[in-house]
C-alpha cells in the first residue's frame, strides 16, 4: 500500500472487514443520540431515490425515530421520506419499493422539475445557459433545498449518504447531495452497506441495482461505475488497503485529489488549502 492509498484509507475510516448488525447499531444509536442531545430536534429527513444508500439509511432511520418513540413513550418523532423525481423517473418503481421496504412515518413526494426548469429560464435569460452537466448538478442542489425546508419546518435534521466510497471519488454535487447535517454511512464502504440492507432483509433487487446519480437529460440512468471510470469492487479493495490493478488506483488517486475541495469547509484566509 503505497503512502496516499495509506492517507486515504485513514481519511475515509474504512474498516477492512465488519459486522452488519453491530453497524446498523452504530448508525441508529447514533441518530438517536444526536436528537437526545438537541431535545427541540424531533425528526430526520432523506431523499429516497430506490438506490442503495438512501434505502440503507432511510431503513435505518426510520428504525431510530421507532425506537426513540417507544423509549418515550410517545409518537413525537418522525422520519419523512422524500421522493424528488425530476418530472418522470425512470426507475420509479425502484424508488417506490424503497419507501415500503423502509416504511416511513411520512412519505412525501415532491417534485422538482418546475423550480429547476425556472432557474435554468431565468438564468437563460440573461445570457446564461446551463450545461447538461450542470443542470443536473442544479437538480441536485433542489433536491436538498426541499430537504432543507422539510426539515426546518419539521424541527428536523437531514441525513446525507455520503458513505466512504462515494466521499473518496467527491462523486456527489458539492451543496447538493453533499449537503447534510448528519451522515450516518460514512466509514463504510459499497459492499458494507449491502450487507447491511442483506442484514435487513431489504429486497434483493434494490442492493444488487446498479448505482446511477442520475442527473443529466442527455445520459439518463448513467452507471456510477462508467462515469468514474473504475468499479466500486474496486474501490472497495483500495478504501480495505488491499491491493489493486495500477491504473484503477491512480484513478481512485487523482478523484481524491482533484476533490479535496468537496471534503474541506469554505476556504478562508487562514487556510493552505488555496496557496
Amino acid at each position: 500500500m503505497d503512502s496516499l492509498q495509506k492517507q486515504i484509507v485513514e481519511e475515509m475510516m474504512v474498516s477492512p472487514e465488519i459486522d452488519p448488525k453491530e453497524e446498523i447499531r452504530r448508525s441508529v444509536d447514533f441518530m438517536k443520540s444526536y436528537l437526545k442531545k438537541h431535545s427541540f430536534l424531533k425528526s430526520l429527513v432523506l431523499g429516497i431515490s430506490g438506490g442503495q444508500d438512501s434505502t440503507l439509511l432511510g431503513k435505518l432511520a426510520q428504525t431510530a425515530v421507532e425506537e426513540l418513540n417507544e423509549e418515550t413513550g410517545s409518537d413525537e418523532y418522525a422520519f419523512y421520506a422524500v421522493r424528488l423525481p425530476y418530472g418522470e423517473q425512470g426507475d420509479a418503481q425502484d424508488a417506490i419499493d424503497a419507501v415500503e421496504f423502509i416504511n416511513p412515518t411520512n412519505p412525501l413526494t415532491v417534485n422538482i422539475q418546475a423550480a429547476v426548469d425556472a432557474s435554468y429560464a431565468t438564468l437563460k435569460k440573461v445570457g446564461i445557459e446551463m450545461s447538461d452537466f450542470v443542470k443536473g448538478n442544479e437538480k441536485a442542489r433542489e433536491r436538498m433545498k426541499v430537504q432543507f425546508a422539510i426539515a426546518a419546518m419539521k424541527n428536523g435534521v437531514v441525513l446525507g449518504t455520503d458513505h466512504s466510497a462515494e466521499a473518496v471519488t467527491g462523486f456527489y454535487t458539492k451543496f447538493g447531495d453533499g449537503a447534510a447535517d448528519l451522515v450516518p454511512l460514512f466509514r463504510l464502504n459499497k459492499r458494507q452497506g449491502k450487507a447491511m440492507l442483506k442484514e435487513l432483509d431489504c429486497p434483493e433487487h434494490l442492493y444488487n441495482k446498479k448505482p446511477t446519480a442520475d442527473l443529466e437529460d442527455n445520459k439518463p440512468q448513467l452507471p456510477d461505475e462508467e462515469a468514474l471510470g473504475v468499479t466500486y469492487e474496486q474501490i472497495d479493495d483500495f478504501l480495505e488497503g488491499k491491493e489493486v490493478p495500477e491504473e484503477a488506483s491512480k484513478i481512485i488517486e487523482n478523484h481524491y485529489l482533484k476533490s479535496q475541495h468537496k471534503r474541506h469547509l469554505p476556504i478562508t484566509v487562514f487556510d493552505d488549502f488555496w496557496k
